[in-house]
């Protein structure tokens, strides 16, 4: 009887262990480790806004609205925000989308006048039933959220685009705006690191919870109306909460073709790791268009659930920048395939 009572409690224990296992597993996940990940060097200055939200254990949302906020404003930053350079007639107009942890998303495209496209976005998602708003329609909403409508050309761009001018030619084809030497820095490839267009970022949270933003005034000089794929749910950001989330930069065609960062996301479901999913996503591209990839740049960050960040790119020069209790300002150069 002894040895029955101690088979008994001896396999009653080892239940409740089991039991107990999974509920072990998801407080782990709860408690996960807090990190912000963001494309380009700019990003080091948007991920300490962010963090600054994260480490309080503040919600990822809120941290990558407000870290894509600060290049958005930096008058130096000629490819993000206030000071981006403007289409070929002159015109400010920019990109940007936001998605949080449940799947709900907005976006706004070529929206003028708006200093903070990434908040409206947000406004998007939060106040209306839509994803997408675009143009006029973006400004009256933004307007009637009670965003200050202004003058987006600083006299810095002005001067840029009034020098792109002496040389270009006013011709409604695709991808005018890398016709001129401007657009194309000497040495440089369309969507390098002389030439990059736009700010992604990721945030995981205390909580375990993901969050993403991009943000982005276009390539200088396109066609008005242009729209890359920074507004583009699927194409410059997408985000699962249960696997990972995923942002691009580059030139956003190439990304929309291949609905880059949602393909991302399904190579990380599929148990790739963040960095092999973007080298295969890169891969299609290429893939694509073999012959074609010599003069652009496309590049792919993801952050999968767990905080493992990882990126790849058609070309060298993309850099990304990590922020965690551990790396306050690391950035980090992305491997490439060529």
């Amino acid at each position: 009887m002894a040895d029955r009572r101690t088979f008994l409690k001896d396999s009653i224990l080892a239940s409740s262990l089991l039991l107990a296992t999974p509920a072990r597993a998801t407080a782990a996940v709860k408690r996960a480790s807090a990190r912000v990940v963001s494309t380009w060097d700019f990003g080091v200055a948007a991920n300490a806004a962010a963090w600054e939200i994260l480490s309080k254990g503040g919600r990822a949302l809120d941290a990558v609205e407000a870290g894509a906020r600060v290049p958005e404003q930096d008058l130096r930053n000629h490819s993000v925000g206030r000071a981006g350079y403007p289409d070929r007639d002159g015109r400010v107009t920019l990109d940007a989308s936001i998605m949080d942890e449940h799947g709900n998303c907005g976006a706004v495209a070529a929206i003028e006048h708006i200093a903070h496209p990434i908040s409206v976005a947000r406004r998007v998602m939060e106040k209306t039933p839509h994803v997408l708003l675009v143009g006029d329609g973006a400004l009256q909403f933004a307007i009637e959220q009670g965003f200050a409508k202004e003058d987006l050309l600083t006299p810095e761009s002005e001067t840029a685009w009034r020098a792109w001018l002496k040389t270009a030619h006013y011709d409604p084809v695709a991808n005018s705006e890398v016709k001129s030497d401007q657009a194309t820095p000497a040495g440089g490839v369309r969507g390098d690191a002389r030439n990059h267009d736009t700010i992604g970022m990721l945030a995981l949270d205390a909580h375990g919870n993901l969050s993403g933003a991009c943000t982005t005034s276009g390539m200088a000089w396109k066609l008005h109306g242009r729209v890359g794929d920074s507004p583009i749910i699927g194409a410059g950001l997408y985000v699962d909460n249960d696997v990972g989330a995923a942002t691009s930069t580059g030139v956003g065609e190439e990304v929309i073709r291949n609905v880059g960062s949602f393909l991302v996301v399904e190579l990380m479901r599929q148990g790739r790791s963040p960095e092999d999913a973007c080298r295969e996503a890169v891969a299609r591209i290429i893939k694509r268009k073999p012959h074609g990839v010599k003069d652009l740049q496309v590049g792919f960050l993801a952050l999968n659930r767990h905080g493992d960040a990882g990126a790849w790119a058609i070309q060298k020069g993309f850099s990304y920048a990590v922020c965690d209790a551990s790396k306050q300002d690391a950035l980090i150069p992305a491997k490439s395939t060529f």
